[in-house]
């Protein structure tokens, strides 16, 4: 049995795909293309998922959608590596990917574990899948399956019939009743009664006192954040702070008493001052301190406190930046209040509205007042979260923002597709892809784009259906973007039944079939 370290070495895509396909040869990869082209049909796909190539299998498994006949022979699948790569395939039904549950080899059951990762937000698995997954898995090899457990496991698994399933419950430590903690706390499972100690354990001062670390660590942070402090902890880190975030870290800290709390917001360290300024006890006149701090992100930390008036905020000289990342939120959907994130949405502070613009259930009526906001991060944080950004704000916020996650402006459900044609002028290489998602294009300009200088450009125009023919078999030719033209719905279906003859050679498609041509 491996080790956790030879799991994680062996059970994340990255660097095995990289291998993976850096050992494919071009007519590999070309059908590797195939495998991803919305044209193919099922009986081509079962071929694929058949031939020699991992390359191939990897990519079909892996990266797009499947027919239930794929999937079935695919969970049936005699290579234990092409089911891992289905088993944690961020495009189809969590419920498909299930299915591997009761896998028998330990690599499929990893990946099912670690799910399709955080670039792909959350994947739920069925109830009943993660409750299997707890009481059968080796709990090593479950990987980040909380990212997969639905929410509706927050009721049943605190008393659940199954002890492990109880045991997981007391991940929610925070967010259960004190009847449920209680009875976890008393269960009659010795393994559900120490993991609920263990979880709560920070909360009791003595425990803190005993366990803290004398020196900077994880441990030690998370004590002195989240634990019940001591009046002798505090004054042991007041007295002598083994380090610089020490003061910091016990100034959010709940348990803090106030009179500590109240000189914590005149520290000489600004950071301090930060931290203290976000807590909700502060009196009027902490409040009306820190509202005049000499340091801006003080100022702008206090500028959002619950306990202010719109009118006190505006007389806050505070400090909104635009240059930071404004994506997808990883807050879960149930987490947002309405009655509160209508509040901030009709404030008249920035940073209160930007952390209503990512509820993805505000109502229309306050859609449309965040869609014309003054504040660039709030249109773009609205247009990435919510499910009715209109396609107006999708496109007016890619064109204005170049920050990180810019691109995945394009995959929101109302962003545009008419009217991109005459991006392809543009000298920012990422507009000029805007032109390569519109389905009016001419060829031309297509066939321009697929030799520019930006490879992402001339990979989006390698699988435009508007692409040439002509071009699109020179490209089959072409190291880089062979896989890209043979995933392009457009390909030939002459060119197509050359490409799957690499299936017939005798050495299949990873082994000497690199002189086959797709030409005439």
């Amino acid at each position: 049995m491996p080790d956790q370290g030879e799991l994680r070495t062996m059970a994340h895509h990255p660097r095995t795909a990289e291998q993976i396909w850096a050992a494919a040869d071009l007519p590999a990869r070309r059908l590797a293309g195939v495998a991803l082209n919305p044209a193919t049909g099922t009986d081509v796909l079962l071929r694929l998922l058949a031939c020699d190539s991992a390359a191939v299998r990897m990519t079909l498994c892996r990266d797009r959608d499947l027919p239930e006949e794929v999937v079935d022979a695919v969970v049936a699948h005699p290579d234990h590596r092409t089911r891992s790569f289905f088993a944690a395939n961020p495009h189809v039904d969590p419920a498909r990917r299930a299915r591997l549950v009761d896998d028998p080899h330990w690599l499929v059951r990893a990946w099912l574990g670690e799910g399709p990762g955080w670039a792909h937000g959350r994947s739920e698995l069925p109830e009943h899948t993660v409750v299997r997954m707890l009481t059968t898995h080796d709990p090593e090899y479950l990987g980040t399956i909380y990212r997969q457990v639905p929410r509706s496991a927050r009721w049943t698994f605190p008393s659940h019939p199954e002890p492990k399933v109880r045991a997981y419950a007391c991940t929610w430590w925070g967010e259960l009743t004190e009847e449920e903690r209680s009875a976890l706390l008393a269960d009659p499972d010795v393994e559900v009664r120490e993991r609920a100690r263990g979880v709560g354990r920070h909360l009791d001062p003595a425990y803190v006192e005993r366990e803290l670390p004398d020196r900077p660590c994880h441990a030690r942070t998370h004590l002195l954040m989240h634990g019940a402090l001591s009046r002798r902890v505090v004054e042991q880190v007041l007295a002598a702070p083994v380090g610089r975030e020490d003061l910091s870290m016990i100034a959010g800290n709940p348990s803090l008493p106030l009179d500590v709390l109240a000189l914590l917001v005149r520290d000489p360290d600004p950071r301090v001052r930060e931290t203290a300024a976000g807590r909700p006890e502060l009196t009027v006149a902490q409040r009306q301190a820190l509202a005049t701090d000499p340091d801006p992100a003080v100022r702008t930390r206090i500028s959002v406190h619950p306990a202010l008036t719109e009118e006190e905020r505006a007389a806050i000289d505070y400090r909104v930046g635009s240059d930071e990342t404004f994506g997808r939120s990883e807050l879960p959907a149930w987490i947002h209040d309405p009655a509160r994130s209508r509040r901030h949405a009709l404030s008249g502070h920035p940073l209160l509205r930007r952390r209503a613009a990512v509820d993805p259930g505000l109502p229309p009526d306050l859609v449309a007042r965040l869609s014309c906001d003054p504040d660039p991060g709030v249109r773009v944080l609205l247009a990435q979260n919510h499910p009715q950004a209109p396609a107006a704000l999708l496109l007016r916020g890619f064109l204005e923002y170049t920050g990180r996650e810019r691109w995945s402006l394009t995959t929101r459900p109302n962003f545009p597709t008419g009217g991109l044609a005459g991006y392809a002028e543009a000298a920012d290489p990422m507009v000029r892809r805007l032109a390569l998602l519109s389905p009016r294009t001419p060829p031309a300009t297509v066939d321009r784009l697929s030799a520019d200088l930006d490879p992402d450009v001339r990979a989006d125009a390698a699988r435009h259906p508007h692409l040439s023919s002509q071009r699109l078999v020179e490209l089959l030719e072409d190291e880089e973007l062979a896989h890209r033209a043979a995933a392009n719905p457009a390909l030939p279906s002459s060119v197509l039944d050359r490409l799957l003859a690499a299936l017939d050679q005798p050495a299949g498609p990873t082994g000497g079939a690199d002189g086959l041509s797709v030409r005439a």
